[in-house]
């Protein structure tokens, strides 16, 4: 599975790390993907946090 944000989209709002804070993380600098291949245990909140962006800036492929 590979994650991906279009940082040019994102506002850094926060919600994909309020949804799966072991991937996203937002600092004063903006976002940080801390796992761009994360495990499979992931794959529900990262669905969710694909959904959930208000700019819809996160892709999440198989």
């Amino acid at each position: 599975m590979k994650v991906s944000v279009d940082l040019d989209t994102c506002d850094g709002n926060g919600v994909c790390m309020s949804i799966c804070h072991e991937v996203f993380e937002v600092a004063e600098d903006g976002l940080h993907v801390l796992q761009d291949e994360p495990g499979e245990e992931f794959r529900q909140q990262l669905k969710g946090a694909e959904v959930s962006c208000p700019t819809q800036a996160i892709t999440v492929r198989d």
